[in-house]
């Protein structure tokens, strides 16, 4: 859309004009940059030398409420509510282009810093991973490992390079809350190993390639 201004110089001021009106408005040239952008096909920008990498936050530490992205809506919304005593304790987010065993984005939880924003895009320093598989009743097992990271501009956990150094107590109580949550949901769930950041980067890998391999089909 453009407006024709009969002055000296006025392909400079139609010009002019364009550029105002495409500023605050949509515009045949700019239409395709108002395009939303899904954050799951965010790069994930996996950096195996730094052990870095992108993630979206979904679920803030010390919320009752899951909240998970919708790719079709470009939206978050909510899912379910932990039961009354029972918070996340940990920042719970995913890797974007990225596919797990379970179908979703690879998870990721965060040590909790601050209290992030859902939606938030962080960059972190990966530390190990949980590997473990969930299940129902007569129903075949599934993945659902969580890889465990920390803010690489993180200030309490600055040092902690590897999960290890969080401790075996650490370890064991967060396997603890995933499967008191997923009694409450009628499953199990099981840890299967602890791996460290080196596991960790691989499952981000093969993440990727399943995204990019499912993405091409």
């Amino acid at each position: 859309m453009s407006q024709s201004i009969n002055r000296g110089g006025g392909e400079e001021v139609t010009r002019n004009v364009k550029a105002r009106l495409c500023a605050t408005s949509p515009c045949v040239g700019h239409f395709a940059s108002m395009i939303p952008v899904s954050l799951d096909r965010l790069p994930h920008e996996l950096d195996r030398t730094q052990f870095t990498c992108q993630a979206i936050v979904e679920a803030p530490a010390g919320s009752r409420v899951k909240v998970y992205y919708d790719p079709d809506s470009h939206r978050f919304r909510i899912g379910k509510f932990l039961p009354l005593g029972m918070a996340f304790p940990l920042d719970f987010a995913f890797v974007p282009s990225t596919l797990a065993g379970d179908g979703d984005p690879v998870d990721l939880l965060i040590l909790p810093e601050a209290s992030l924003s859902v939606g938030s895009i962080v960059k972190v320093r990966i530390l190990g991973v949980l590997e473990a598989h969930q299940f129902k009743p007569n129903k075949r097992p599934r993945r659902n490992d969580r890889i465990i990271a920390r803010l690489v501009e993180s200030r309490l956990f600055a040092k902690v390079q590897q999960l290890d150094q969080l401790g075996e107590v650490f370890v064991k109580e967060l396997g603890a809350f995933f499967e008191t949550y997923k009694r409450l949901r009628g499953q199990t769930y099981e840890i299967l190993a602890v791996g460290d950041h080196e596991r960790a980067a691989d499952l981000i890998e093969e993440g990727s390639a399943a995204y990019a391999a499912e993405a091409a089909e």
